[in-house]
């Protein structure tokens, strides 16, 4: 009897620390957040690009003429390899948010990216293929692959949003650029500023390059970090524009079409062993710039020197 009452006592010890263990581990799964999941937010606004049909829009504050971001040093190549995610939506769902150029202006940055600056890896996603999970997935992967001597470019042209989103940082008012959602095809789906940074915050590579063609892009200044440059078209609260004019939005335009023509190549590095001569981001930035009279541009950098792609 002793004995079967030890085996009873034990068995039933054995299950409560089992069922204990079994909740805590349930419990720690269901903690676990899943970054394909919309954070909620409140007090949402979609913040759209404006398509302009001629003229130039009423109180623009571009082409104001500033000091310039480039230095005039070139600062370390980069002499790993070259990852890019390249994204552009003009079919949002509905009609209603549609835009004209924003999937050109990626495929445009991809050329550049590939022709003149011989990138290695382009994961290019327009429109419908570029949800939420599409780009989370395909900047997980990239970071799978980059390592410490490789260098990275992310690039959004579309739609913007702002609101109070619970996406880990303690902004009052956050920004998100405005994606698809693969679940559901009349849905809006918004990758927060906080969501971005903690995206790329596992990268082994401190050489990264975002590009934001969107209304409020200088509202994602969350992302900078050592050795990252953050193009933007806009102000925090400003506005992005595209046009026939153009055939593009007008940040994008500048940016590549300085960089394609090599009008943006004002500094001489030393390029006796960088042939041909190439634009680094800075030099980029400042003759779009320049040449904006719609966006206004802004730039956060935190590379030493200028940045060669």
């Amino acid at each position: 009897m002793r004995t079967g009452k030890s085996f009873l006592l034990a068995a039933t010890v054995t299950s409560v620390v089992f069922l204990l263990f079994g909740i805590g581990t349930l419990s720690a799964k269901a903690d676990k957040p899943d970054p394909h999941k919309p954070v909620s937010a409140t007090d949402t606004v979609l913040v759209e690009k404006i398509s302009l049909h001629g003229g130039q829009p009423r109180g623009a504050t571009g082409g104001q003429k500033r000091v310039g971001a480039a230095t005039g040093f070139l600062g370390e190549v980069c002499d790993g390899r070259r990852y890019a995610i390249v994204v552009g939506i003009s079919n949002y769902p509905g009609s209603a948010n549609d835009l004209q150029y924003a999937a050109k202006d990626a495929l445009d940055m991809a050329g550049v990216l590939k022709d003149t600056y011989g990138f290695n890896s382009i994961t290019t996603l327009t429109d419908k293929a570029a949800t939420r999970s599409a780009i989370l997935n395909t900047i997980a992967t990239v970071q799978g692959q980059a390592r410490a001597e490789d260098e990275v470019v992310f690039f959004f042209s579309g739609h913007g949003m702002n609101g109070v989103a619970d996406d880990g940082d303690t902004e009052k008012v956050d920004e998100a650029i405005v994606a698809n959602d693969a679940s559901n095809p009349f849905k809006l789906a918004p990758i927060w500023d906080g969501e971005l940074r903690r995206a790329f915050s596992g990268f082994q590579t401190s050489r990264i390059i975002f590009i934001f063609d969107t209304c409020m892009a200088g509202g994602m200044d969350d992302l900078q970090a050592p050795g990252r440059v953050i193009l933007a078209a806009s102000t925090e609260r400003g506005y992005a524009y595209e046009g026939p004019e153009w055939g593009n939005g007008e940040f994008t335009y500048y940016l590549t079409g300085g960089i394609a023509t090599g009008d943006a190549n004002i500094h001489n590095y030393g390029y006796g062993v960088l042939v041909p001569p190439q634009v680094t981001a800075e030099e980029a930035f400042d003759y779009a710039k320049a040449n904006c009279t719609a966006d206004n541009p802004v730039i956060v950098d935190s590379f030493t020197n200028d940045l060669l792609p």
